[in-house]
C-alpha cells in the first residue's frame, strides 16, 4: 500500500502522485527499457515520453506500474518502426549508442559486450511477448502487473514465463553450442 502523499499549497493532488510515481517508477521503468531495446538513450526517451503523457492525462490509471509499462511498450514499438523506416529510406548501418557508466577494466568490459551480445542475440530469436515477459519479471515486475502490461490473463503469466524461460535456454544452448 502506497503512502499518502503530500501536497504543497500549489500542487495538485495528482501532480503530488505524479511526483511521487515519477520518484518510485521511473528508474525501473527505464532499465526495463534500456534492456529491452539494448538502447540507452532510446530508453531514456520513450521513459520520459511515457511520463509526459501520464502528465498530460491528468489522472493516475488503476494500476500506474503496469499502466506505464504497457505505454512504454508501445511507444518503443513505434520508436522502433519509425527508425526501421529511416535507416531503409538513408541506407545507414545499425547505429548503437553506448551504455551509461565506465567499465572496470577492458577486459570486463569485453566480457559483459559479450555476454550481453549473446543474451540479446538470443532474446532476438524469441517472440516479442516472451522477450517481454522475461524482461519485466528480470526487472521485478510483478505477475500482475505484468498480466495488465502485456494484456494476460494474471493467472497465466506464471505459465507462460516458464515456457518463455524454457525456450530462451534452449535457444541459448543452441547458440553456444552452434559457436563452439
Amino acid at each position: 500500500m502506497s503512502k499518502p502523499v503530500e501536497t504543497s499549497d500549489r500542487e495538485s493532488p495528482f501532480e503530488a502522485s505524479f511526483r511521487a510515481l515519477f520518484a518510485e517508477r521511473f528508474s525501473a521503468l527505464y532499465s526495463y527499457l534500456r534492456r529491452f531495446s539494448g538502447d540507452a538513450e532510446l530508453a531514456d526517451d520513450v521513459a520520459q515520453d511515457t511520463f509526459v503523457r501520464l502528465y498530460r492525462r491528468g489522472a493516475m490509471p488503476d494500476d500506474a506500474a503496469a499502466w506505464l509499462v504497457s505505454v512504454a511498450n508501445n511507444l518503443l514499438r513505434d520508436e522502433r518502426r519509425k527508425r526501421s523506416r529511416q535507416l531503409r529510406l538513408l541506407a545507414l548501418p545499425n547505429l548503437h549508442s553506448k551504455g551509461r557508466g565506465e567499465p572496470s577494466s577492458p577486459e570486463s568490459d569485453l566480457l559483459l559486450k559479450e555476454r550481453q551480445s549473446l543474451v540479446r542475440g538470443v532474446l532476438e530469436t524469441m517472440k516479442p511477448r516472451e522477450q517481454q515477459l522475461l524482461v519485466l519479471h528480470h526487472e521485478g515486475y510483478s505477475y500482475r502487473e505484468i498480466a495488465v502490461a502485456l494484456g494476460l490473463a494474471p493467472t497465466s503469466v506464471g505459465t507462460l514465463l516458464i515456457r518463455a524461460t524454457a525456450a530462451f535456454a534452449q535457444a541459448y544452448e543452441r547458440r553456444t553450442h552452434a559457436s563452439r
